[in-house]
């Protein structure tokens, strides 16, 4: 799928600039987040150099002040690894092209920084399609730097070649062929650029093993050539002041906050928004953490598994205000039964969300930041004119529902560890300063409804994409960018076996994550919708980790050169997860043996209405349909 964007970019045909056009518009600079640095191209400056191409994309990385890559050498890409040898530039060497990229992906939502990934030509490049696609699903600002095959064996089938540019035409944000050794400056900066502006995404830099070897002269800074490209930062006044109209007068309104307001560094401002309006929140899966879980107005996370106030907080709504959201399926279930009496406001930097799932009565486009600052003049002043809606009657009827349906769990009947239990107390015991770190399954929507996420970027997931195998190497990346913070990974045995060899790159490397494997010895969650769908016929999803213990993942863990624990009954849980956080000097992995049948509740089965939540199997939560 291609999104549409108005920036009307070419991707591999680029105009010059004359030397009086201006480079580029000062308010369109990357702003920095959470205190990291712009990753603006034009900060350091270089006397002109003679230098390979390689040397020159080197220096170009330098330049642009970035301190570590996640790579694999190849063929093609070889003669950057030459002067890489020399540079300031970190690189770390994964095992595999996909960990580098979820590694850089890990890396960049740690630090709002832009996270690098380096792979050669043909499969090397293709390897990193699956963590590209999940960059440009939740919106995360990495460069690829691919190896090609040299220019004039281009289109010829040559050895390891692989069109990565056509084959990541629908999954980046924007991406180059460079055709010359003098043009690596320059597209090096506007990959940064683009990357880290605007509505962050993946960009790739292909570049020939043959423009790699030429000789050229390396200047810094180039000028940036995006004709067309920018992207709109403040919003319209006319439509925050009907924002703020219709704020100040629901009845039953609701702030649906998406990863945007992380993407934007507007976390304070929301806390201040939703203070002043007094108005119910709820985060989606992506935004975790962009509004303490523990605050009065928080309804939890809306959507598939979502809270039960949530879920009905949105349904029920006469006005939904989005920042930084996108309607997605997983949080609207069927769209045309959702949310039918609401008016929408819909604030994002991407124009081409506004509208495309659901209609926005009052569009903004801009900055979360930008929106949410002007949003709170706006609602002060309409305050000072007007007496805002009481919601009280609103607050009650939700209150009820959180008081009647809280999260909750049933311990196994057969007496086998929870995994609920398990992951609850490892936030508990790690704290709110930890980034946890998730795969993809039941025990991603356990994480994401059992540990408290009370501060920003404290919860990294693949969301859009659902990537199995993205928890170890994004942890990694993670820690890289956070070396000080403590980072645990919750990962399931299914999503653990695939990208698990990433735990030798840390070992080596000195990158002690934590990961805490909740083995349920099936395809968890496959095996709930074996369970509610499909009549218990378990078709291929057991792994054989807990019949037949193999992988054993102790064993493996210490073959990947970190501690390896394991835990298989409440009484232990505690003292193993202390154990762990009790070593900073290696990587360390618990094997929590859990039960095969807990479920994820309450769910909203695919294709069906929000309406239709249950709250567990079998129970449909009770509602009085006259006042919701």
């Amino acid at each position: 799928m291609t999104r549409p964007t108005p920036e009307t970019l070419a991707h591999s045909v680029r105009r010059a600039r004359p030397a009086s056009e201006p480079a580029s518009d000062a308010d369109h600079a990357p702003t920095p987040r959470n205190g990291a640095a712009p990753a603006a191209p034009a900060v350091r400056q270089a006397a002109p150099a003679q230098v390979s191409g390689a040397g020159s994309l080197v220096r170009s990385l330098e330049a642009l002040g970035v301190d570590v890559v996640f790579g694999i050498p190849g063929g093609a890409i070889l003669p950057a690894y030459d002067p890489l040898y020399d540079s300031t530039v970190r690189h770390i060497l994964v095992r595999h092209e996909q960990g580098a990229g979820h590694a850089a992906t890990g890396y960049a939502q740690a630090t709002g920084k832009v996270g690098v990934c380096i792979a050669t030509s043909g499969p090397g490049a293709t390897n990193l399609v699956t963590p590209i696609a999940d960059a440009y699903m939740d919106s995360v600002p990495m460069v690829a730097i691919t190896g090609q095959v040299a220019r004039p064996s281009i289109g010829t089938d040559a050895f390891q070649e692989a069109d990565i540019q056509g084959i990541t035409l629908p999954i980046t944000k924007h991406n180059f062929l460079v055709q010359t050794p003098e043009e690596i400056p320059q597209v090096l900066a506007e990959a940064f650029h683009l990357a880290s502006t605007g509505r962050p995404g993946p960009v790739l830099v292909d570049i020939p093993k043959d423009v790699l070897q030429a000789p050229t002269t390396f200047a810094w800074p180039p000028t940036l050539d995006l004709p067309g490209y920018r992207p709109t930062l403040h919003p319209h006044g006319k439509q925050i002041r009907e924002a703020a109209r219709l704020m100040t007068g629901a009845r039953r309104p609701v702030l649906y906050v998406g990863g945007g307001v992380l993407k934007a560094g507007a976390t304070d401002g929301l806390r201040r928004l939703a203070e002043l309006t007094g108005i119910p929140v709820v985060t989606t899966l992506m935004a975790l953490g962009a509004f303490p879980d523990s605050h009065r107005q928080h309804l939890g996370m809306p959507g598939m598994h979502g809270t039960v106030a949530a879920v009905y907080g949105l349904q029920k709504a006469d006005l939904i205000v989005a920042l930084g959201a996108r309607f997605d399926d997983r949080v609207t279930g069927k769209l045309d039964s959702f949310a039918p009496d609401a008016t929408v406001v819909h604030a994002d930097i991407d124009p081409a969300e506004i509208g495309k799932n659901r209609h926005a009565d009052v569009p903004i486009v801009g900055d979360a930041r930008h929106v949410i600052d002007e949003l709170i003049a706006a609602v002060t002043s309409e305050q000072a004119a007007r007496p805002a809606t009481d919601l009280g009657d609103w607050w009650t009827q939700l209150d009820d529902l959180r008081n009647r349906y809280p999260l909750g769990y049933e311990e196994p009947a057969d007496g086998t560890l929870s995994p609920q239990y398990v992951i609850k107390r490892l936030g508990e015991i790690a704290g709110p300063d930890t980034i946890f770190v998730a795969g993809v399954g039941q025990h991603q929507m356990w994480a994401s409804q059992f540990i408290s996420y009370e501060k920003p970027y404290t919860w990294l997931n693949s969301g859009g994409l659902g990537t199995m195998g993205y928890a170890v190497p994004a942890a990694m990346g993670a820690k890289v960018g956070k070396p000080d913070t403590v980072v645990w990974a919750v990962d399931g045995d299914g999503c653990f076996q695939m990208t698990n060899q990433e735990l030798a790159t840390c070992a080596l490397e000195g990158i002690p994550v934590k990961i805490a494997v909740i083995n349920n010895g099936n395809l968890g969650m496959v095996r709930q919708w074996q369970t509610l769908f499909y009549g218990e016929r378990y078709s291929n999803t057991e792994l054989g980790t807990h019949k037949h213990r193999i992988p054993d993942f102790v064993k493996l863990a210490e073959a990947l050169g970190c501690v390896g624990l394991r835990c298989e009954n409440a009484a232990d849980v505690d003292k193993t997860i202390e154990a762990a956080m009790a070593i900073n000097d290696a990587p360390v992995v618990i094997d929590f043996v859990v039960g095969k049948d807990a479920m994820v509740w309450p769910m909203v089965a695919a294709g069906t209405g929000n309406d239709e939540i249950m709250f567990a199997r079998g129970v449909r939560p009770a509602f009085d349909e006259d006042e919701l």
